[in-house]
């Protein structure tokens, strides 16, 4: 209580004492100095953007509700309490209130909140004023270089909105003592996973005070981290054995932003377009509709009912944002929008006071239980102040507003860079040191058009820079009513010209219904610019458990209409059937009764598409083409981020009855087309396909691989089969509703025990293990066995290497006809060499 009633006395003065000169009262702003990479844009101070319209909603909302009341929920001595250490006390917050900072500093300037920039303060003064003589910061017992890395963005942000002439010196100190001992104390786990964080600020630091010994830092840092760079490049993320940072999907997205940083300290092309082929590879083994990877939390495979984690959609956001002043690429705002305009709206309940820890981009149902996922938690998908692993809770104050303060930018040559937009006023200095405010006039993305007015005192020549997104087809650009030639999808418009008060810039982006193809289990997703649309599914919403802070509780959802249906879609024109319906824009457009744009298609239901085994989530989209009787309807797509239960990865109606011919998978060139993961993570390497450690993973053993496309009654399939530990591992066919666990799927499975001398043929049936038969056989680990099943009608038979004598005979008639695939049990695995023949076929 002393403690509170200290804080209490001492803060508001503090507080006061602390609101000095804004940084954008300054002349300039500093750009990279030599020798580092000249053409970088830099952020506008924090303030100098002002959200408007449903923008600054979300920011309101986001006051009012989990950022406004995050101390008193989190109020304990580990969280935000009077007595975490962060604040002199006996708790132990480590990244928490760090991350909470980051978020809330950004909020509180953004919206020039004097309520909110209190509750920052006392952290920052505690902070500011307790540096110990060495120069390290933080909690004295904490001895961890990662949670200090968004305790500095905290500062950055608060140093470019208050000139608070204590951070510099504070910053200068610590660095030259973590210069000294980081080769005594090296980077190691989340530190050394999200050392670009840290990078980042340093190079902040030198473009303020000149030092060499920030950029000598930097590459120490570089050295000591993962070698991102390498594994965005080569696709190496499941490399790493029992070590999951790598493969861990928040430090998968922070890291984005490293090649890209440090590609100011060393131009080469190899660290420039590192990030880029990175997401290439993630968004291809790994990838969902609304612009990211799953991840739940390790890299998870391309699924609809596989998640995507709060903290890595605001760390590729902050990636993004980051990457984009140095790389000019305009996909990078691109991709940027489509995550800041889907998944992250995704991630809340429309009040902004609860979250998801995970969202799924197939989400038909939120209840609490037990789904499979690498790391599972009982309340992982449902709204609530507490979901999951307590991270997100702190985190994912920083996404709307960085989203805001990241969106334009300030160029070298005395101009402005748009990086992503939205309703918004941006207030800066261009030219000879010009004051300029540009307005931002628009409902985008909900609309097309975007007006923006330019208000200045004395005209100024300055360049404006427009990002043009791929996605629009011709776009244009009027100045004062006159259209402007040149202008191009995808790439970045540059007006240089004199510019006079109340000049007008209409940017039009017309937006067209895509068909997107490139989804799982040959599913499509469909979007119209930047918004990506899901099935309108009405919402039972029960509460099941309120907490002391009013109007925050625990929910769960399940859908009140019908939700699976395949798309029936003109094979030649799939958009043209498609309408697009517009109503008046809300204040609040995340809203699914409110939103204001929504699309009509035709499609019809498929029956059998249902809950999973454990009824906790739907089965994966079905392959597609899926045949259906069912009368044809007009369903309702509303926005992504408009809903909490959500379908977006849609299969087509169409004709599908179809026997396999033959399947043949060597992994060549380390990459395979077809194969869906249910359960735990599969990589290639060396012209092979292997499982992933997930030792630190709670979905237990079964993870499947299916070749989903296709389907085989009577064939020979034959393998090449490592068991690389204990455990056992193997092939499955005749495979139907695979789902994520260990025996979500029925069919058939042979699987080799190393460690027991056993080959057992079994099945699983209605979520249970059922053994056929099983032979005692001379097995090795790390031994590779040429695997042999021939299945005609009810006959199985098993044949290891060249034995020309079955080492295992049954019959069983349950399972006819289906997907084959690979498994593993508990064990490492390498499979490589897949051949299925149809019996019948010459």
């Amino acid at each position: 209580m002393k403690r509170a009633l200290f804080f209490s006395a001492l803060l508001f003065s503090n507080f006061l004492n602390a609101q000095v000169s804004p940084q954008s009262s300054r002349n300039s702003y500093e750009f990279n100095r030599a020798p580092l990479k000249q053409d970088v844009y830099v952020q506008l101070p924090l303030g100098s953007i002002k959200a408007k319209g449903w923008l600054l909603k979300q920011l309101e909302l986001q006051k009012d509700g989990f950022t406004g009341h995050a101390e008193e929920l989190y109020s304990g001595k580990d969280d935000l309490g009077h007595e975490a250490d962060w604040l002199g006390g006996s708790g132990r917050s480590w990244e928490k209130a760090p991350y909470y900072l980051k978020g809330v500093v950004a909020l509180a300037y953004t919206l020039d909140d004097t309520g909110l920039k209190i509750k920052a303060q006392k952290w920052i003064d505690y902070t500011l004023e307790h540096q110990q003589e060495s120069g390290l910061f933080g909690p004295e017992n904490m001895q961890d270089w990662w949670p200090r890395m968004p305790f500095m963005y905290a500062l950055q942000s608060y140093y470019e909105a208050t000139n608070d002439k204590r951070v510099i010196p504070f910053l200068a100190k610590y660095f030259k003592y973590q210069l000294a001992n980081l080769d005594k104390d090296p980077l190691k786990d989340w530190g050394k996973a999200r050392a670009g964080d840290n990078m980042e600020i340093a190079l902040w630091m030198y473009n303020k005070t000149g030092e060499q010994y920030l950029l000598d830092l930097v590459n120490k840092l570089k050295v000591h981290a993962y070698p991102w760079a390498d594994i965005y490049t080569n696709n190496q993320f499941l490399y790493f054995g029992k070590d999951y940072h790598p493969k861990h999907m928040v430090n998968v997205a922070q890291a984005l932003k490293f090649p890209a940083v440090y590609s100011q300290v060393d131009p080469s092309p190899y660290y420039a377009e590192a990030m880029q082929k990175g997401i290439d590879h993630l968004m291809h083994d790994h990838g969902q509709p609304q612009g990211l990877s799953a991840g739940t939390e390790f890299a998870s495979g391309k699924s609809s009912v596989q998640g995507v984690e709060t903290c890595t959609v605001v760390e590729w956001m902050q990636s993004l944002e980051t990457a984009a002043r140095i790389n000019h690429n305009t996909d990078i705002g691109d991709q940027l929008e489509k995550v800041a305009f889907n998944a992250l709206p995704a991630q809340f309940t429309k009040d902004l006071k609860h979250h998801t820890y995970y969202t799924l981009p197939n989400q038909v149902v939120s209840l609490p239980g037990t789904h499979g996922f690498n790391q599972d938690y009982g309340n992982g998908i449902v709204p609530s102040p507490y979901s999951g692993y307590p991270c997100c809770r702190y985190n994912m104050h920083m996404g709307w507003p960085y989203f805001v303060k990241n969106s334009w930018s300030a160029t070298p040559d005395g101009g402005l860079a748009v990086i992503a937009y939205g309703p918004m006023e941006v207030n800066a200095v261009v030219g000879q040191n010009i004051p300029v405010k540009i307005d931002a006039e628009t409902n985008y993305p909900f609309e097309e058009q975007i007006r923006l007015t330019i208000s200045l005192d004395k005209p100024a020549s300055f360049p404006l820079k427009l990002r043009i997104p791929s996605w629009s087809q011709k776009p244009t650009v009027s100045i004062n009513g006159k259209l402007i030639d040149g202008v191009k999808a995808g790439k970045q418009f540059i007006i240089n010209r004199a510019w006079n008060n109340n000049d007008k810039i209409v940017l039009n982006f017309p937006m067209h219904v895509a068909v997107v193809k490139n989804q799982v289990n040959n599913g499509v997703s469909i979007e119209r610019g930047p918004l990506l649309y899901a099935l309108k599914i009405g919402e039972d919403k029960k509460i099941i458990k309120e907490y002391p802070v009013k109007g925050f509780y625990e929910s769960e959802i399940s859908a009140l209409t019908a939700w699976n249906y395949g798309l029936v879609l003109n094979g030649k024109s799939p958009e043209r059937d498609i309408v697009v319906i517009k109503s008046p824009m809300p204040e609040n457009p995340f809203i699914q009764a409110q939103t204001p744009v929504q699309l009509k298609i035709k499609a019809r239901k498929i029956p059998s598409w249902t809950l999973d085994y454990n009824k906790t989530a739907a089965f994966d989209v079905p392959f597609s083409p899926v045949n259906s009787d069912q009368k044809t309807e007009d369903i309702t797509l509303v926005p992504f981020g408009s809903e909490n239960l959500r379908l977006s990865i849609f299969p087509t109606i169409g004709k599908s009855d179809f026997t396999s011919k033959s399947y043949k998978q060597t992994f060549d060139n380390n990459t395979a087309k077809g194969l869906v993961i249910y359960g735990g993570s599969w990589f290639y390497r060396d012209n092979a396909i292997h499982t992933a450690l997930n030792e630190d993973g709670s979905s237990g053993g079964g993870t499947k691989v299916i070749a989903t496309a296709t389907q085989f009654k009577d064939f020979v399939y034959s393998a090449d089969v490592t068991v690389g530990t204990a455990g056992d591992a193997g092939l499955v066919f005749r495979v139907t509703d695979p789902a994520i666990g260990s025996e979500a799927y029925k069919g058939y499975y042979l699987g080799l025990n190393p460690m027991t001398g056993v080959i057992q043929l079994g099945k699983s049936s209605n979520n249970r293990w059922i053994v056929i038969s099983s032979s005692k056989y001379p097995l090795k680990i790390k031994d590779t066995y040429k695997v042999k099943i021939k299945a005609v009608g009810d006959k199985i038979e098993v044949y290891v290497n060249a034995d020309n004598k079955p080492v295992i005979t049954a019959t069983d008639s349950e399972f006819s006809t289906g997907s084959i695939g690979v498994r593993a049990y508990n064990a490492m695995t390498t499979v490589d060499n897949i051949e299925v023949l149809d019996i019948h076929y010459k």
